[in-house]
């Protein structure tokens, strides 16, 4: 099996808007006379074919840089792509790795999008140091808002697209691994917005001895077609990329020896964490 070269390479700027779309100006100065190099986005943890690879042309900028540009209308997939330079029809083998530059990221603040389809698309720097642009596709979504707290509970506040709130319309929070475990609370508002209050203490079935990972879902109604299987509670409309380490809460009692810890995945979906109280010390 061969394993495709990867080389250090040129260095992009960003440039994300609010539609989806990306531009990335690349420094590539060392790019010489006749056909212009491509950018290949490519799906991580997936093959290279079919719709897990994306090329863009790169035009002259001038001055030794070369411009590319996603449209916010072109269709990716939600997962992490990451970013190459390969030569015009070469495969995929021949690609280097692109570093990332300045990101302006700002037109993704504070969005309200207009359709029920959510699109988010964030460039940012992976952990070795190269270009990755984040990418969710939500239908519909249910977007998380502010956090309060009053005790051993948590009311969580958020706007709903591409569906309503109807008859029965709640919040599930699953414990992952554990499908026949559910904690069902009401969800309140209309039309678009909603809230509900979780009681951390209904988490648990009995004494908290091991971690466990509970997943929010809200269901807007009860006999609602496929949206009442549950639609994650997550926050993706902001430049974030990576909610875990940015959004950090204290934990709060949940009674019987523990405590549940509000959190966020790697996909920036709202959790709660439940872990037994630390023993005391002595």
């Amino acid at each position: 099996m061969t394993v495709p070269a990867e080389r250090p390479g040129p260095r992009a700027d960003c440039t994300a808007g609010d539609d989806g779309g990306i531009g990335f100006d690349l420094d590539h100065g060392g790019h010489e006379a006749g056909p212009a190099p491509e950018l290949l986005l490519r799906l991580r943890g997936r093959n290279g074919s079919g719709g897990n690879t994306l090329r863009l042309p790169l035009s002259p900028l001038g001055g030794g840089r070369l411009r590319a540009v996603l449209p916010g209308s072109e269709v990716l997939a939600e997962g992490r792509w990451d970013v190459y330079v390969c030569g015009p029809g070469a495969d995929d083998g021949a690609r280097t790795a692109v570093e990332p530059g300045i990101r302006d990221v700002r037109l993704l603040m504070d969005r309200s999008p207009r359709t029920g389809r959510i699109t988010v698309r964030i460039p940012y720097p992976t952990a070795d140091g190269r270009l990755a642009v984040r990418c969710w596709v939500r239908s519909p979504h249910a977007e998380a808002g502010p956090l309060t707290f009053d005790g051993d509970r948590m009311t969580v506040e958020g706007t709903l697209y591409g569906t309503r709130l109807g008859d029965g319309a709640c919040v599930e929070a699953r414990l992952a691994g554990a499908p026949d475990r559910v904690c069902r609370v009401p969800v309140a508002g209309e039309g678009s917005t909603f809230s509900f209050t979780l009681p951390f203490d209904r988490l648990r079935s009995g004494p908290v001895t091991e971690q466990q990972l509970w997943t929010l879902w809200l269901v807007p109604a009860t006999g609602a077609g496929d949206p009442a299987e549950g639609v994650r509670v997550s926050r993706l409309l902001d430049d974030v990329w990576d909610r875990r380490n940015s959004f950090v809460y204290p934990g709060r009692s949940a009674g019987a020896g523990g405590r549940a810890i509000p959190c966020y995945s790697s996909d920036n979906d709202l959790c709660v964490r439940l872990v037994p109280d630390p023993a005391p010390a002595g």
